[in-house]
């Protein structure tokens, strides 16, 4: 059983808090692979080789207008050529630590997300408070049954350097937002003042699963080299529960045979299981429209 950096079980810490540290997910011999291959992405999406990319001045996707790139996408993309990133996402450590959050075994485990974020180079850039299934506008009744429905599913930011971008409030992920978060959440967004706001500080190496449902907002510095890895795995306990948060990021890529032929065999079953996904909610499709748009 994995604890996190409190020694608590990291499943514990996740269900009561909506957040969780874990320390030693990334074997230290990958560090630096992984680093040097994330500066190959970056470089890439900075000089506009790379399309997949996330611009500053938009928080969800679709992703189309400027130039400050704030994240990459689809680092398992096959002509990315970094098969480093498909070795770590399907390694024992992470899949050990994946299963113990979901209560569930390595043959119902989804493929899903990776991606990558990092500094932008041309100005600071906050994103706004969120939760990211359910949209600001929703009303409190509303609200209140959406976070009723399980997840299926965990996301996680894996830190290459040390990174204090990530702000959340501790045990919100439960809960309808109060008056004063959902005023904030609506009519000042970006605010640095949200009531029970923690600022989340990860060492290299260092990771934090959360709650995809945790009130959070991210901010992001020019000054401070970022490279963090952001990722996520669902089960398919979940039917096709999560294909529209999955889906709307576009992965119509991953249909294809280099695609498959390229990982790690800790990943065949998990990429199966997507495959299914996509069957039974997309017609076979691997997109879906945007949910925050």
């Amino acid at each position: 059983m994995l604890t996190d950096i409190n020694n608590i079980p990291i499943d514990q810490a996740l269900k009561e808090n909506g957040y969780v540290i874990v320390d030693g997910l990334i074997p230290q011999d990958k560090l630096e692979a992984l680093k040097a291959a994330c500066d190959r992405v970056v470089a890439k999406a900075r000089k506009g080789e790379w399309k997949y990319r996330r611009l500053v001045g938009t928080q969800f996707p679709p992703w189309t207008e400027g130039t400050d790139v704030w994240g990459v996408q689809h680092l398992l993309h096959p002509e990315l050529q970094e098969p480093i990133f498909a070795e770590w996402y399907g390694s024992a450590k992470l899949i050990e630590a994946v299963c113990q959050l979901l209560g569930t075994s390595a043959d119902k485990l989804q493929f899903e997300l990776f991606n990558l974020l990092i500094n932008p180079e041309e100005s600071d850039f906050d994103l706004t408070w969120h939760r990211d299934a359910v949209p600001v506008e929703t009303l409190p009744e509303d609200e209140a049954e959406k976070l009723k429905i399980p997840h299926y599913g965990t996301q996680w930011n894996t830190a290459l350097y040390d990174d204090a971008c990530l702000f959340v409030v501790p045990k919100s992920h439960r809960r309808v937002r109060t008056e004063a978060e959902r005023d904030l959440t609506i009519n000042d967004p970006k605010t640095h003042a949200m009531p029970g706001q923690l600022q989340v500080h990860l060492k290299p190496g260092q990771t934090v699963f959360y709650d995809n449902n945790i009130l959070h907002r991210a901010a992001y510095f020019k000054a401070n080299k970022r490279a963090t890895l952001h990722a996520s795995m669902g089960t398919i306990e979940g039917g096709h529960h999560r294909a529209a948060t999955i889906f709307q990021h576009g992965l119509d890529w991953m249909a294809a045979d280099s695609f498959k032929s390229q990982l790690p065999k800790s990943l065949e079953v998990p990429y199966e299981n997507l495959c299914a996904m996509a069957a039974k909610a997309t017609e076979g499709k691997f997109e879906s429209k945007p949910i925050h748009g």
